[in-house]
C-alpha cells in the first residue's frame, strides 16, 4: 500500500482518477499545424469532426524562436513545421468558429510562450469570454529547451523570471490553465534513456516549484496547474513502468520537499506522444504498428492524454488520411483493446513491478546529482544533462550501426526497393501570404498604441512588476510577437549554447 496504493491515491502510481478511463477516457489531442493560420483553422474543424477531443497547436520556427514571417531569418521556414503566428490578428483566424470556452488548447510553444499566451489571453478578452473559462496548456518548458531543443529567447535565469511571472499570473486571473507542461519529450527525442527522461524531467518540474516558492507563492496555489508530457517509447513494459514511477515519485517530492498538502499538488498529469524519433523513412507503414504498441503503453501506463504520430512524419507533415489513421489508432485503442475495462491492469505484474523501482530509483539518483550542483538552472548552465544526454545518443546510434539494437527495415528485413507515399507539400507562397498579412496589420495598427505598449513591456522587463499584464496589453494593440521578443532579448541579453560533449 506504501509503494502502490489504490487508483487515484498517494502516492498516485495506479494513476491520478480512482476509475482512470472507465470514468473517462484519455483526451485524445492530435498535434495540428501548418502553413497560415486559415489552413490550419481547417485542420482543427477536420479533427474535431473526426472525433479529436482537444486543441493541439504546433507553431512554425520562426515563431517557436521570436522571429516574425518578414525577419530575414525566418526565409524558406514560414509554415513548414507548423503554423505561423506573428500578431493577435493571426490568433483570430486560427481560433474562428473555435469556443475558446468550451475547447481545451494546449500550445507547444517555450521560449516565446508568454507572448502565444498574451495573445491567447487577449482574444478571449476581444469576444468577451471571461479568463476564469478559458482551459488549456502553454508547454512553456524553458529548461528542456537549453537541455534538448535550443529554441530559447533569452538565457536561464530571465527565461526562469518569465515562467514564474506566468505562473503567478495564471494562477491568479486564469486558473483553469496549466501554465508549464515539463516536458520529457523532447529530451528522449534528443537520445536519452528512459530513466534520464524520468530525472531531468521531474529535475526541471522542482526548479519550477522552487522558483515558484521562492516567490512568495503557496505551492498548493499553483502545483495543482503544473501538467507533464513524456515520449512514449519502443521499449514496452519499460515505457508502462516510466509513467508509473514518474507520478510516485513526483507524488513524494512534493510531499517531502516542498510540504504540498493538496493531493492535487502531488498528481502528476501527463499529456504524452508517441516516439517520433522511433519513426523510419524506410518502409514507412511499419510506423502504424509502431505507434500502436506505443499508443497501448502509454494507456497502460495511464496518460491523461495523448498525440498518436502519423505513419508519414519522417518525411512531412501528416496528410488527412495519415493523421485521421493515427486518430483511428487510439481510437482502437480506447474502444476495443479492453485496456480501459481495469484502473491499472498491469499492477502487480513482478517484472513491471521490478522495471518502476528500477526506473524510480535510477531517475532519483539523477535528481540527487542535480541537486548537489545547486539545483537544475546551475546544472544547465553547466552542461551536465546536455552531457548526458548526447553520450546516450550516441551509444544509441553505435548500436543500431552494429546491428546490436534491431530497427525493422533499416538494419534488417530491409527491401531493394522503397515505394513512395504521399506526403503533404506546404506552398512556398505561405510566406509571401503572410508577409503581406502582417504588413496589412502593420499599416491598420495604432503606431502610438504600439510603442507605448512596447515601452510598457520594456519597463516591466527592467523592473519587478509581472510581464504578463503588459504583454496582453501589447498584443491587442496588435504588436508583433517579434517585436515583444526583440525588447526581452534586448533587455535580458542573448544565449549563447556552451556546445559540450
Amino acid at each position: 500500500m506504501e509503494d502502490l496504493g489504490l487508483p487515484g491515491e498517494f502516492p498516485f502510481t495506479r494513476g491520478v482518477q480512482p476509475t482512470m478511463y472507465r470514468g473517462r477516457l484519455w483526451t485524445m489531442r492530435m498535434f495540428a499545424g501548418f502553413g497560415t493560420p486559415a489552413q490550419t483553422n481547417q485542420r482543427f474543424r477536420f479533427l474535431l469532426d473526426q472525433g479529436q477531443t482537444g486543441l493541439s497547436t504546433a507553431f512554425d520556427f520562426p515563431t517557436l524562436m521570436g522571429y516574425d514571417s518578414d525577419s530575414p531569418r525566418s526565409l524558406g521556414e514560414v509554415g513548414m513545421c507548423g503554423v505561423a503566428v506573428d500578431t493577435l490578428r493571426d490568433m483570430e483566424v486560427l481560433f474562428d468558429g473555435i469556443p475558446l470556452d468550451r475547447v481545451t488548447t494546449s500550445m507547444t510553444i517555450n521560449g516565446p510562450a508568454i507572448v502565444l499566451l498574451a495573445f491567447y489571453v487577449a482574444l478571449a478578452d476581444v469576444r468577451g469570454i471571461a479568463r476564469l473559462k478559458l482551459g488549456g496548456t502553454v508547454q512553456n518548458d524553458c529548461l528542456k529547451e537549453f537541455i534538448a531543443q535550443h529554441a530559447w529567447v533569452v538565457p536561464p535565469r530571465p527565461a526562469m523570471r518569465i515562467v514564474t511571472d506566468m505562473i503567478a499570473f495564471c494562477t491568479r486571473e486564469v486558473p483553469r490553465w496549466n501554465t508549464v507542461s515539463i516536458s520529457g519529450y523532447h529530451i528522449r527525442e534528443a537520445g536519452s534513456t528512459a530513466a534520464q527522461e524520468l530525472g531531468f524531467t521531474l529535475a526541471d518540474g522542482l526548479a519550477y516549484v522552487q522558483w515558484g516558492v521562492e516567490r512568495g507563492l503557496d505551492v498548493d496555489a499553483f502545483a495543482p496547474r503544473l501538467s507533464f508530457f513524456f515520449d512514449v517509447h519502443n521499449d514496452f513494459f519499460e515505457e508502462i513502468a516510466k509513467f508509473r514511477a514518474a507520478r510516485r515519485l513526483w507524488a513524494r517530492l512534493m510531499r517531502d520537499r516542498f510540504g504540498a498538502k493538496d493531493p492535487r499538488s502531488m498528481m502528476l498529469r501527463t499529456h504524452a506522444q508517441t516516439a517520433g524519433v522511433s519513426l523510419t523513412a524506410q518502409q514507412p507503414y511499419n510506423n502504424v504498428s509502431r505507434v500502436a504498441l506505443q499508443a497501448m503503453a502509454a494507456a497502460l501506463g495511464g496518460t491523461n492524454s495523448l498525440h498518436t504520430n502519423s505513419l508519414d512524419e519522417t518525411y512531412a507533415l501528416p496528410t488527412e488520411e495519415t493523421v485521421t489513421l493515427a486518430l483511428r489508432t487510439q481510437q482502437i485503442v480506447a474502444e476495443e483493446s479492453g485496456v480501459t475495462h481495469s484502473a491499472d491492469p498491469m499492477a502487480g505484474s513482478y517484472y513491471l513491478e521490478w522495471l518502476t523501482d528500477r526506473l524510480e530509483r535510477e531517475a532519483l539518483e539523477y535528481i540527487e546529482r542535480i541537486d548537489a550542483m545547486g539545483g537544475m538552472v546551475d546544472a544547465v548552465e553547466a552542461g551536465y544533462p546536455q552531457r548526458e544526454i548526447s553520450t546516450s545518443a550516441y551509444r544509441l546510434q553505435q548500436e543500431i550501426d552494429s546491428g546490436e539494437r534491431v530497427v525493422v527495415g533499416v538494419n534488417r528485413y530491409q527491401q531493394e526497393e522503397e515505394v513512395p507515399i504521399p506526403t503533404l507539400r506546404v506552398d512556398d507562397r505561405v510566406q509571401k501570404d503572410q508577409c503581406e498579412a502582417l504588413a496589412r496589420v502593420k499599416q491598420q495598427r495604432d503606431s502610438q498604441k504600439v510603442a507605448q505598449c512596447l515601452a510598457a513591456v520594456r519597463a516591466a522587463a527592467e523592473g519587478t512588476d509581472n510581464l504578463m499584464p503588459p504583454m496582453i496589453e501589447a498584443a491587442k494593440a496588435y504588436c508583433s510577437e517579434q517585436e515583444i521578443c526583440d525588447v526581452l532579448r534586448d533587455v535580458f541579453g542573448q544565449f549563447q549554447d556552451p556546445g559540450q560533449f
